[in-house]
């Protein structure tokens, strides 16, 4: 319960070898077109299909049910496969509702971009929009929500910034494979610290080991990372833990959270005690982790982070053994989310909402998301301010009959109709 998956281009609902119910996005989105991609084989089925929009002045939003109230993970996947046959990478940008959330750059054929973001849902609706391509033509090969429980990603900041991951990593992984459902009931993927990507888990310390274990990992407090997750750990045998990573999105504000189990069994006289080292940045290396103690015993998860830290674009790390302790560090898994300040978007967005739903087979009337922001619908004109008020509305051509609509008595600022 809680998901939704679109297959955009898809023309068929279905469900996946995981367990995951797709469905066909044509309900959800009004214009583009769908595809299918040149290169079939050895492509995930919600791959093998996308939808693309025209390269114009316009949005084109995706406008899902949810719950107010509630935290979902919102996840976006672009895979361009040279659809156009052009082979220029497109370039465009991701919007949620009115607020800018990120400029999506393909710079690869055949690796799948994908973006996350963790909303606190302020309305019954939430709108995914692509618009203003700078190259190519703006597409989309996935849509996926996943819904939180209770108080899971909570922040005191969240009716102001939403989080968008830059990082969520699975250390000491079995090979190359994401974590996902059903190990994770909220699917969130975790990747693979032995995937090789440039400016990516980096620098690695000599003496850094894999280690796993088949004992179940309590992990059922907080953040609820996946057991198959943490039952995976590095360990840094000469003393230390060394990381460097490209931080997408940032320099910026993070909500950034490490996760600890103690997953070796050691002997009574053994410790195992180490610090975070940031280099620049000394307030990091005051608290002292030992994990067996700070997670009251084996086997159990310890999740310390920072709800709001600034962190740079290139991100360097370490955990260093503390002198009186006889093991080396470990680290289970990581996740790193750059705070994004919501755009509140028009003050006549409640009201123009209402007047197009008024209309639910006509076209124009279908472009969702903000009247105004990033960019406004077709048939409207706003002011420029930070929170626009709708100053024109084009009615020509648009065969509207009867009495007029109660709503344009509420755009106070309207000039033009």
């Amino acid at each position: 319960a809680g998901f939704i998956s679109l297959d955009c281009g898809g023309a068929d609902d279905y469900t996946d070898g995981i367990g995951i119910q797709w469905t066909s996005d044509a309900k959800l989105v009004f214009g583009g077109q769908a595809t299918n991609l040149p290169v079939q084989n050895q492509l995930q089925k919600q791959y093998s299909t996308l939808r693309y929009f025209p390269a114009d002045t316009s949005k084109y939003c995706y406008t899902m049910n949810v719950r107010t109230r509630t935290r979902y993970l919102v996840r976006a996947s672009f895979l361009y496969g040279n659809f156009d046959n052009s082979n220029v990478y497109p370039k465009f940008d991701l919007s949620l509702g009115a607020t800018p959330w990120s400029t999506v750059i393909i710079d690869d054929a055949d690796t799948p971009v994908v973006e996350e973001a963790i909303i606190l849902a302020a309305a019954p609706t939430l709108s995914v929009c692509l618009s203003n391509a700078s190259t190519g033509q703006p597409f989309i090969s996935t849509l996926e929500l996943r819904q939180f429980n209770g108080s899971l990603y909570y922040t005191d900041y969240e009716a102001q910034f939403f989080l968008a991951l830059s990082a969520r990593i699975n250390f000491g992984a079995d090979g190359n494979k994401s974590v996902r459902y059903p190990d994770d009931p909220f699917d969130r993927i975790w990747e693979s610290d032995s995937l090789r990507r440039a400016n990516y888990l980096v620098d690695v310390a000599p003496g850094t080991e894999r280690i796993t274990t088949t004992k179940p990992v309590f992990v059922g407090t907080e953040l609820e990372p996946p057991e198959k997750v943490m039952q995976t750990a590095v360990v840094g045998q000469n003393g230390s833990l060394n990381y460097r990573l490209d931080l997408e999105g940032f320099p910026g504000n993070a909500w950034a959270v490490s996760y600890f189990a103690e997953i070796e069994d050691l002997a009574p006289d053994e410790t195992r005690k180490f610090k975070l080292v940031v280099p620049g940045m000394p307030l990091f290396s005051k608290p002292t982790v030992d994990v067996e103690e700070n997670a009251q015993g084996k086997y159990r998860l310890y999740q310390p982070g920072y709800t709001n830290v600034t962190l740079p674009f290139v991100f360097s790390f370490e955990f260093k053994k503390t002198n009186d302790s006889s093991k080396g560090p470990i680290l289970n898994a990581m996740e790193i989310y750059k705070h994004v300040q919501i755009t509140m978007g028009s003050q006549d967005a409640n009201t123009m909402s209402s007047l197009a739903s008024r209309y639910p087979q006509a076209g124009w009337a279908q472009e969702g998301g903000d009247p105004c922001l990033p960019v406004s619908w077709t048939w409207v004109q706003c002011s420029s301010e930070a929170a626009p008020r709708v100053l024109s509305i084009t009615m020509s051509e648009k065969n509207i009959t009867g009495s007029i609509p109660e709503e344009l008595t509420k755009l106070s600022a309207l000039v033009e109709l």
